[in-house]
């Protein structure tokens, strides 16, 4: 993530050293290009892990093969930056989630950024971290990011929002912005922010600036008010309404979470929040699949496990399954297995950011 009070200088950047440390792009899978049916069905007859996924996927599959279900997709980790990308990207492009909540760096540090023609590169080598910040290299585990283009990303967030009128926005509204300039500007076709902005899948990040956009937008801030000018601000209360609206219009619901934390706990809030509003009637999220490695010793395994949110009124326990696996081993599976099977093909798209037109 980007820190500019600490940039190394210039001229002091090994940069023979530098490229040769960037020289090994990620590619993303592509599920299209695979069928995992028939290994998800032969999991499906094991044990542990194998048959939580297979019997996860079956979930997933229920989802879109309801024709009163709507999607939500949550994403929280570093699976977009280790190779899912353009799985997700896919599952926009083919009608198989119809709302997205994320972190924000899921959303800008790795798919805007690499919607503007940036790059992850897989680490060959683990060298002294210290080293990688004298070559403004940031490490995600086994990935490296360039700095240098991260702060791209900063600066280009930092000039939508100068672009905008100065008022409140929700991150969704914010992330439409985003997907617009992508659009009319991106590098990459297969971006998830730009296809969710041309397919109407509406993108809520409820924690937005705990990545590169909040620099950008810092920045947006203070020149601003330097400047004695009015400047836009992220409405989080928005982020809540809106999200809870679609919950309400949708009715039946299923969840599908990668990772945890706040944005599984606010996907899963919108039922509380609803009743709250008066909609008594408001139903528990039906389906729900959360791939995960947190534990439940601490009380939390990211925000709660499926069957204790029931106890929240969150989550139905019917149709709900924990996989306790590292999502880019199994999510890959998972989502060609739903791909080939095609309940895609006759889904009704919601186009739920109409709603906010």
């Amino acid at each position: 993530m980007s820190d500019i009070a600490t940039h190394p200088a210039e001229d002091q950047i090994d940069r023979q050293k530098k490229a040769e440390l960037l020289s090994n792009v990620v590619e993303h899978i592509d599920i299209k290009s695979f069928d995992a049916r028939p290994i998800v069905d032969a999991m499906g007859k094991m044990s542990f892990t194998s048959r939580d996924l297979a019997r996860a996927t079956r979930i997933y599959n229920q989802m879109l093969e309801d024709e009163d279900c709507s999607v939500i997709l949550v994403v929280a980790g570093s699976t977009s930056a280790g190779g899912c990308m353009d799985l997700y990207a896919d599952l926009v492009k083919h009608n198989m989630v119809d709302a997205i909540v994320a972190t924000g760096a899921t959303i800008v540090d790795m798919d805007f950024f690499e919607g503007l023609g940036h790059k992850h590169y897989q680490a060959l080598e683990i060298p002294d971290d210290k080293v990688l910040r004298s070559l403004y290299i940031d490490r995600i585990y086994d990935t490296y990011i360039d700095e240098e283009a991260l702060q791209d990303t900063d600066h280009t967030i930092a000039d939508i929002a100068n672009s905008l009128d100065p008022k409140p926005y929700s991150s969704r509204a914010f992330i439409r912005e985003m997907g617009k300039y992508l659009s009319e500007n991106g590098k990459k076709d297969n971006s998830l922010v730009k296809l969710a902005y041309e397919h109407d899948v509406p993108i809520f990040c409820p924690a937005f600036v705990d990545s590169s956009a909040g620099f950008g937008l810092v920045k947006h801030q203070v020149d601003r008010m330097k400047a004695g000018k009015d400047y836009m601000v992220l409405d989080a209360i928005a982020d809540f309404r809106e999200l809870t609206d679609i919950k309400i219009k949708a009715g039946t619901t299923g969840l599908l979470m990668i990772g945890g934390g706040v944005p599984k706990n606010f996907a899963q809030d919108t039922v509380v929040c609803a009743e709250i509003l008066g909609h008594e009637d408001v139903e528990m999220h039906k389906y729900a699949v959360q791939i995960t490695v947190a534990d439940v010793r601490d009380g939390a395994c990211s925000s709660s496990t499926l069957q204790e949110a029931c106890s929240w009124g969150k989550v139905d326990t019917a149709l709900e399954q924990m996989v306790y696996a590292e999502a880019t081993s199994v999510l890959p599976l998972l989502a060609s297995d739903a791909y080939h099977r095609g309940h895609w093909k006759t889904r009704a798209k919601r186009a739920f950011g109409k709603m906010f037109e």
